[in-house]
């Protein structure tokens, strides 16, 4: 690209490919109101729309963006269409398709929010979310397959998803140290050339033939060039966005305060969710439960039920935690407030740091274009994932079908082992049943929450509940 064509597209309004940011926001909007099933449907959507609906990217482009986005913390989906509409119109465009993406789940989660916290102990609602938790637990099930069948390649891939699964569940080791570690670990296989940290062809670049009808084209537009200035910008913005309103609140309400508290655990769990939210998701809930005392077990599961059938990232299930966590603890506020406050805090220092990641790296994603080493880090974290993902089925399911578990304790093992003598023979049945249903027969995850909740409701009014 020569230097006059630089400045030209640089001077020049960013609708040289013809879209303008009027239309730009109504597709952002319809994208973010479709975004159901997860980040495989979300994704799904997304190129449905902007690759063969409306042909504003080419198929290689999308597919590369895709693959830098899952090297990334945080839901590779809203990223992805942040880093999009960034491409499009520049960090206006990526902030509001990025901010888009995720309003509809926060209006939603907000709302069935203030219902559960209000009327949660009603039965009716009650018998709602029992079938919602045995979908759900099914769902989890079922991304354990999905991801496993993806991931695991090989021995050696398999060998770190059997050690990130008795790392989490039997040993309690932290999830950011397991992430960390199959990232080394895959760094070094990468850098020495193992075929086993080979990443698969997955996500490589197809149908090249889309890349030259698009109206975005292959060219690198101007305000993409990466340079010292404009990183060091896009840090210092999107860096005091995140970490000042933490900062304030600490100096004004202190360490142990329940809202200071939320500052600091979500902006850590936005620095390391890697994976995936079915990942993070056994982390927060572990610590949520255990060490914050914020939820009991079965409402983590009531949250993701939540998200599981909203539009939005699933990660939003996020909100739900910050949302309780408020409301149980409300200082001098009164609950419903503190807990919108606490859900809406939740969420920024959640998504924000999304916006930093792409406004600063994304001009310099060509050097990370077939590095073995980064490949190879991305092999191994993925496989790590599929055995956080079962830590997470399992305890999902020990707290869904047993009413009680027992500690198990010695020789520097942990964990919570059911208690047989509890079993709940209607969470079995239905959680069965909805497992046959989804692996088996392929229903849909809305179909299944639905028939799951439609049945919780049946056995509330047969009296069986």
């Amino acid at each position: 690209m020569t230097d006059v064509s630089m400045t030209t597209i640089e001077a020049a309004p960013p609708s040289d490919h013809g879209v303008t940011f009027r239309d730009a926001v109504r597709v952002w909007a319809r994208v973010a109101m479709l975004s159901f099933g997860g980040p495989a449907g979300q994704i799904a959507v997304m190129h449905r729309i902007l690759v063969e609906e409306k042909r504003w990217i080419g198929e290689g482009r999308f597919l590369h963006a895709l693959n830098y986005c899952m090297l990334l913390p945080g839901p590779e989906a809203q990223q992805l269409a942040t880093y999009i509409g960034w491409l499009m119109h520049r960090t206006r465009g990526g902030v509001i398709a990025g901010t888009l993406f995720v309003v509809p789940g926060v209006v939603c989660i907000m709302g069935l929010s203030y219902i559960y916290a209000g009327w949660g102990h009603v039965p009716l609602v009650t018998a709602v979310f029992f079938g919602l938790k045995a979908a759900v637990l099914a769902i989890v099930v079922e991304a354990v397959f999905r991801v496993g069948k993806r991931a695991l390649k090989n021995r050696i891939m398999i060998a770190i998803a059997v050690l990130a699964f008795v790392g989490i569940f039997f040993v309690a080791i932290p999830f950011p140290v397991i992430v960390f570690g199959a990232g080394l670990i895959g760094l070094v296989g990468g850098r020495l050339g193992a075929e086993a940290f080979r990443v698969g062809g997955g996500h490589a670049p197809g149908k090249a033939g889309v890349v030259a009808e698009s109206l975005l084209g292959d060219a690198l537009p101007a305000h993409a060039e990466p340079t010292v200035a404009r990183a060091l910008r896009a840090a210092g913005v999107w860096l005091a966005l995140w970490l000042v309103p933490v900062a304030v609140l600490l100096l004004i309400l202190g360490v142990g305060n329940t809202f200071s508290q939320i500052a600091i655990f979500f902006s850590k769990m936005a620095m390391v969710t890697f994976g995936g939210a079915y990942a993070v998701l056994a982390y927060v809930a572990q610590q949520a439960v255990e060490h914050y005392a914020w939820l009991k077990p079965g409402e983590m599961l009531d949250g993701l039920g939540m998200a599981e059938t909203t539009p939005g990232p699933l990660i939003m299930v996020l909100q739900f935690v910050g949302f309780m966590a408020a409301y149980r603890d409300p200082g001098t506020l009164s609950p419903m407030l503190a807990g919108t406050l606490g859900g809406l805090l939740a969420t920024w220092v959640t998504f924000t740091p999304c916006f930093l990641w792409i406004f600063l790296g994304a001009p310099f994603i060509e050097t990370l274009r077939g590095n073995k080493a980064v490949s190879g880090a991305l092999a191994a974290i993925t496989a790590a994932v599929v055995g956080v993902i079962m830590n997470l089925a399992i305890w999902f399911a020990i707290h869904t079908v047993f009413h009680a578990v027992q500690p198990v304790r010695g020789f520097g093992l942990g964990f919570d082992a059911p208690v047989l003598a509890s079993v709940d023979p209607w969470a079995l049945a239905l959680s069965a049943a909805a497992m046959v249903a989804i692996l088996r027969f392929k229903v849909g995850m809305l179909q299944a929450l639905a028939a799951c909740s439609a049945t919780g409701i049946a056995l509330h009014l047969a009296g069986l509940l």
